[in-house]
C-alpha cells in the first residue's frame, strides 16, 4: 500500500525531493512486474565486472541496498551512529517491490525525524563525504538517489529487451 498521509506536507523543496523520488520508486516497482521470479535470478550479463549488474536479482539488491545507505549517511550527518545495511538477496518480485517501498518509507522518514534538516549548504566541511569519494548536501543525495533509481531502471528495460529477443 502506497504512503500518502504525508503528501499535504510536501511543499518546497523537500516535497519535491519526496514525490520524484516516490514516483522513480513507483516506476521501478511497476516495471519490474513485468519480470517472472525466475528472470529475476537469470545471469543476463555474465561478461560485467560488476557484481551488482549482472542479473535482475543483482540490480534490484543493488538499488535497495544503496537506497537506504544513502539515508543512513544522510542521519549520520546528523549525528546518528547507524551502521551500514548488507546486501540481502531476495527471491521475487514481489519481496523487491516491498523493499523498494520500505527504503521509500525510510527516506520520507528522514524529514518526518529532522523537520528542520537543512538540505542545501555550499560550505564543503558541512557536505556528506561518501565512500564513493563525492560529497553531497542533502538535496543533492536525494537528487543523487532519484537518479540512480532511473539508471538502474534503464538498465532493466535493456535486460528486458534481452529477454525479448532470447
Amino acid at each position: 500500500m502506497e504512503n500518502n498521509h504525508l503528501h499535504f506536507e510536501r511543499v518546497g523543496a523537500k516535497g519535491a525531493l519526496l514525490d520524484e523520488y516516490e514516483r522513480a520508486v513507483k516506476e521501478l516497482k511497476e516495471f519490474i512486474t513485468t519480470f517472472s521470479d525466475q528472470e529475476l535470478v537469470r545471469i543476463l550479463d555474465a561478461k560485467t565486472d560488476d557484481e551488482d549488474c549482472r542479473s535482475i536479482q543483482s540490480i534490484l539488491t543493488h538499488v535497495v541496498c544503496s537506497g537506504i545507505g544513502y539515508i543512513i549517511y544522510i542521519r549520520n550527518a546528523q549525528g546518528e551512529q547507524l551502521p551500514f545495511v548488507e546486501k540481502e538477496q531476495l527471491s521475487s518480485i514481489g519481496e523487491y517491490q516491498l523493499a523498494l517501498q520500505q527504503m521509500f518509507s525510510y527516506a520520507e522518514q528522514l524529514f518526518i525525524d529532522y523537520p528542520d534538516l537543512v538540505i542545501e549548504t555550499f560550505e564543503h566541511t558541512e557536505k556528506i563525504n561518501v565512500s564513493w569519494g563525492q560529497q553531497y548536501d542533502v538535496e543533492q543525495m536525494f537528487e543523487h538517489a532519484i537518479v540512480h533509481i532511473l539508471r538502474h531502471r534503464r538498465q532493466l528495460e535493456g535486460f528486458k529487451k534481452l529477454l525479448i529477443l532470447a
